[in-house]
């Protein structure tokens, strides 16, 4: 089973928008460390929004 392209796409814009990371710098990083990175990014902007 691979990983659906479309998700990938997804993680990649996502770090690369909040953490101006390039396509190459995200694209290093294995599944499991660019999951992680996205987990991070998410809570911090929940916890931004909360106030």
């Amino acid at each position: 089973m691979s990983y659906p392209s479309d998700r990938l796409f997804e993680e990649v814009a996502y770090v690369s928008r909040y953490l101006h990371w390039s396509y190459d710098q995200v694209m290093r990083m294995d599944h499991l460390e660019r999951q992680r990175w996205v987990a991070e990014i998410s809570r911090v902007n929940e916890g931004l929004q909360r106030g």
